[in-house]
């Protein structure tokens, strides 16, 4: 059955959500080479090394999910989620897939965070559901077009010269944000926004992201130094463990500060709400588990009346493209971090989001995600049938 069919074909075909079930699951190792290497204060990567999972149906749809491991974050490899995706697959045979919060609640019996590869199950099914409902996925979760969506584009680690001129190259191409990563120490990465800011201008907005690599001290410190410079937040100042810190450092900086590595899922942002240890939510689904979680993170924070911004580790288009639907479901979602697809030396998926003039994210309306990885791609790389 093609999963692509228009409303009109679908009329004819005879679905049954009580007698649908997981007849198969493929997963794959993909590895897509980066531009060049990407450096950050935890680490360096030079491959986005994902899990591709494909969930097969005995009604012919299939629901594709992708999971971004980034050991730094969430101390997961591709590896580790290569075998526990196996002990998912072999639990999840014969079973709906329709009841997502049935299937994520197995995972959650089965083992106790593994984030990463629990989210490509649950967007896979996510992807059978929009399909079975011939719904995009963010009309599927009560969204609509009713907004446009720009990624910001992200400046590694570097010395001052060669970050200031990549920062440039990104604005002469016309997006809107810069992001700048940071972590270092504070004379470093002080001379690092320095020099950015007198090669593209004070008109541009910047945000930075430590990415845990400051303490406390010097956390208020460097940002008090920087705020003569606009940053409009900060990522994750201090170490992910230290709420405390984090909610410190809030209420003593000038700059705004976005929680990152401190939120995993829904119930790390109901502590970071209730604490007030916070400004913005920074929401990635590798750390979330999935779709679901990262929707209830968008609640929370609606309810406490703090943004969000949408965020990846290393996905392909594939996983930019969820991230765009989630955005168009939820109106707390108003900062995109979306140019992880832009990194990479090669773009395995098919159809998907479009990155058009100046940063602007185009999102399909096919059912489901919309998007797919090219077999011939898939096909390349290591891979097993459960």
């Amino acid at each position: 059955m093609n999963t692509t069919h228009t409303i009109e074909e679908r009329k004819t075909e005879k679905l049954d959500a009580n007698t649908i079930k997981i007849t198969q699951i493929e997963i794959f190792k993909l590895i897509v080479p980066l531009k060049k290497p990407f450096v950050i204060s935890l680490g360096t990567i030079t491959n986005a090394e994902n899990i591709v999972v494909k969930i097969h149906t005995n009604q012919g749809i299939v629901g594709t999910g992708e999971g971004c491991p980034f050991v730094f974050i969430v101390g997961e490899t591709q590896a580790t989620d290569f075998e526990m995706a196996q002990v998912f697959a072999k639990n999840f045979k014969g079973k709906n897939p329709l009841e997502i919060q049935e299937r994520i609640a197995d995972m959650d019996r089965i083992t106790t965070f593994n984030s990463t590869v629990k989210s490509a199950f649950e967007v896979a099914l996510q992807d059978i559901a929009g399909k079975f409902a011939n719904l995009p996925l963010y009309a599927l979760w009560g969204g609509k077009k009713d907004k446009e969506l720009y990624t910001d584009m992200t400046v590694g680690i570097s010395t001052p010269e060669d970050m200031a001129k990549c920062a440039k190259e990104f604005v002469d191409q016309g997006y809107p944000v810069i992001k700048v990563k940071l972590g270092t120490t504070k004379k470093e990465d002080v001379a690092r926004i320095k020099a950015i800011r007198e090669a593209i201008g004070m008109e541009i907005p910047l945000c930075i992201d430590a990415n845990q690599g400051w303490d406390t001290v010097t956390a208020i410190s460097t940002l008090k130094m920087l705020e003569q410079y606009q940053i409009t937040h900060c990522e994750e100042p201090v170490p992910h463990w230290n709420n405390l810190a984090l909610k410190k450092v809030t209420e003593h900086s000038p700059i705004p500060i976005m929680a990152d590595e401190s939120l995993f899922d829904h119930r790390d942002a109901f502590k970071l709400a209730t604490l007030q240890a916070c400004d913005y939510f920074n929401i990635k689904l590798s750390k979330a588990g999935g779709c679901a979680n990262a929707l209830k993170i968008a609640d929370i924070a609606e309810v406490a009346g703090i943004q969000c911004q949408v965020g990846g580790m290393s996905e392909t288009r594939f996983g930019v493209t969820i991230l765009a639907h989630l955005s168009l479901a939820r109106k707390s979602i108003v900062h995109h971090d979306m140019d992880t697809a832009l990194l990479l030396a090669e773009d395995p998926v098919i159809g998907g989001i479009t990155y058009a003039e100046n940063g602007r994210v185009i999102v399909p309306d096919g059912p489901g995600v919309g998007a797919d990885f090219d077999p011939e791609y898939l096909n390349k790389m290591e891979k097993i049938v459960i």
